[in-house]
């Protein structure tokens, strides 16, 4: 009977030693994990992130693709600092990657790339910001398409002071001018007349 008990016993060893191993695994397993404390976030006051934003640089758009004629009118945009009416001014800069330009002016800041104008004239837009700078001859003017107001007008720049002295001087005419007609001149002998005709035959 003892040999039994003892026979017994030995058989249930293996089954108490994995039962006293696994208790504590899944004690742990239930015991939720402790988190991870997230460091405490920081906020700033309005002024302090105006003026943060202010100095943070403006990345450029790689889903921008600027074509060699666009290239070609961004060699012609005015940079600098340039006024404009209402002592507003209008910052103009080149950025690092060809072709785009950080404009900025009180309140306002766009990264704005070259577009082919139908009518000649230099055109920056900012399509995420909804806004663009025109530049003409005589003036430039940056508008926003979001708010459906003109941001800055009659903005010149040196050059464009330059060529708005020319045209008080010289004005262009109107296109509601007559154009002056050609009056052809007189016919010379042999001028006007057809080939003579060659004989085949």
């Amino acid at each position: 009977m003892k040999a039994l008990l003892a026979l017994c016993l030995i058989a249930a060893t293996p089954a108490l030693v994995l039962a006293q191993t696994a208790a504590p695994a899944k004690a742990a397993a239930s015991k939720p994990k402790a988190r991870a404390k997230a460091p405490a976030k920081h906020k700033l006051a309005p002024a302090a992130q105006k003026a943060v934003e202010e100095n943070t640089p403006i990345e450029d758009d790689p889903s921008v693709v600027i074509t060699d004629a666009e290239r070609e009118v961004a060699r012609k945009v005015y940079v600098g600092d340039i006024p404009c009416e209402l002592g507003a001014t209008v910052k103009v800069e080149p950025m690092k990657r060809e072709g785009m330009f950080a404009v900025t002016t009180k309140g306002h800041r766009f990264r704005m790339h070259p577009v082919e104008s139908r009518t000649g004239a230099i055109r920056l837009e900012d399509p995420k910001g909804g806004a663009m700078w025109l530049q003409l001859g005589n003036k430039s003017m940056l508008m926003s398409q979001k708010l459906g107001q003109r941001l800055a007008d009659e903005c010149m720049s040196p050059a464009q002071v330059t060529y708005a002295e020319a045209l008080k001087k010289h004005p262009m005419p109107s296109i509601l001018e007559p154009l002056p007609v050609a009056v052809p001149g007189p016919k010379t002998g042999g001028e006007d007349q057809p080939p003579p005709k060659t004989d085949t035959h």
